[in-house]
């Protein structure tokens, strides 16, 4: 039987995949945790994730103790130990568990004794972590976000994505009834809210299939389609499956399409286990040409920046070089959508970013490029959503919107007549 294998070391390595190689967790932590049991990778996760928020604190609180930056990986190890005995974790137990972290490996074996030294300091000093300034974003979001909202906004911005965001669910059906069956929250607008949730997998009526997680942003685009029972809907960019799902359940005729086998493979298993069904599509969403559908739903490939609170990793492992690109196969895509629609098909186009080039930026071109189209404000006006949330070319929602209750992925949303 193998050695056990600490999931702080295994945070330890994803925080260099991240830090130091620049990839996603997404990437990353299929094989890094392949390791360990269920309960030793959410708690990987959930370490590796804590560092990533804290990590300005961290530093903060490493400064006064350091003369030099160490390696990479001993400060990565430090961060670590920093973030979880200053979010009141056992001090002697990370400490020594981070101090195994620098044994282990021999770059960094001769400093193990500076990483016990340094973090048998912090824990002394810990009571300052809550005084220390909300961590802020990297100076390449973060400059054009004050930009695009003013430093207040993005403040109030900042201040969401430090803290570990609770778990939003779909209801298959009665969502007050799912909020009271798991002594959850049931949001103005139809999800319902668990904080500390635990194992997912393990929640009441995750086998049976009566909801499935999904952000409460991520769950009103498909409520502006609001296609009617039997309508032709086509889910432009698929994976991994909630808004295909939340059609399906409205009674919609939906083809699911999607550029990846792999990621299809989750949307497919998410209709099985909720009990739904679709044509399930994979191909490239520029080439599909199959017209007439009464409506088109493209979630389209995006930066991705308005999931940061659930997605710290991103800001770290990206630096922007790429999001030209993605501006560019958003207005592609955005014409092969319209050219799919029979006359009088509605069209709902989103992005998961804070970035007014992936949004309200897109629709002014779209209307620049397509005399035929037009905004229907209307179809926005959804329960739970504020009047004030909503501009001339769409709904844009941002992470301190419902702050008191967790607060909320960052969206754009617009619902496209063409007529």
């Amino acid at each position: 039987m193998g050695k056990a294998v600490d999931p702080r070391h295994i945070a330890v390595d994803l925080l260099g995949d991240v830090l130091d190689e620049h990839r996603l967790l997404s990437e990353a932590m299929p094989k890094r945790l392949s390791k360990l049991a269920p309960e030793e990778r959410a708690r990987s996760q959930r370490l590796t994730m804590l560092a990533l928020r804290n990590m300005d604190r961290s530093d903060r609180m490493l400064g006064p103790h350091l003369k030099k930056r160490p390696p990479a990986r001993v400060l990565n190890i430090l961060r670590l130990g920093v973030a979880e005995i200053c979010a009141g974790g056992a001090a002697h137990g990370v400490v020594n568990s981070c101090v195994e972290a620098a044994r282990g490996h021999r770059e960094t074996e001769r400093m193990a004794g500076l990483v016990n030294a340094v973090l048998r300091k912090i824990s002394q000093d810990a009571e300052k972590w809550d005084g220390l300034p909300v961590p802020r974003l990297p100076k390449w979001l973060r400059k054009p976000l004050v930009a695009d909202y003013g430093k207040a906004r993005v403040e109030e911005i900042e201040a969401v994505l430090a803290v570990a965001p609770p778990l939003d669910l779909t209801a298959k059906g009665d969502a007050s009834v799912l909020a009271e069956r798991l002594g959850g929250t049931l949001l103005p607008t139809g999800s319902v809210r668990l904080h500390d949730a635990g194992q997912v997998t393990g929640l009441p009526g995750y086998d049976t299939g009566d909801w499935w997680v999904q952000d409460a942003s991520a769950a009103l685009p498909a409520q502006v389609l609001a296609p009617n029972a039997g309508d032709r809907v086509l889910d432009m960019c698929a994976a991994p499956g909630g808004k295909t799902m939340q059609l399906a359940a409205i009674g919609a005729q939906v083809t699911a399409l999607d550029i990846s086998e792999t990621r299809m493979k989750r949307v497919d298993e998410n209709l099985t286990r909720i009990g739904l069904s679709a044509e399930l599509v994979v191909g490239d969403a520029l080439e599909y040409d199959v017209p007439q559908f009464d409506a088109v739903l493209l979630d389209a490939p995006c930066t991705a920046t308005g999931t940061i609170r659930r997605h710290p990793d991103l800001p770290h492992a990206k630096d922007g070089s790429e999001f030209p690109g993605l501006f560019e196969l958003q207005e592609y895509m955005i014409d092969r959508a319209l050219g799919l629609l029979k006359p009088g098909g509605r069209l709902v186009f989103c992005t998961c970013s804070l970035l007014i080039d992936e949004g309200e930026e897109q629709i002014r071109d779209a209307l620049g490029r397509h005399s035929n189209l037009r905004v229907d404000l209307d179809a926005l006006r959804l329960p739970g959503v504020e009047a004030d949330w909503i501009g001339p070319e769409g709904l844009r929602i941002m992470p301190s919107y419902r702050a008191e209750l967790g607060g909320m992925d960052g969206f754009f949303i617009s619902a496209l007549r063409k007529d």
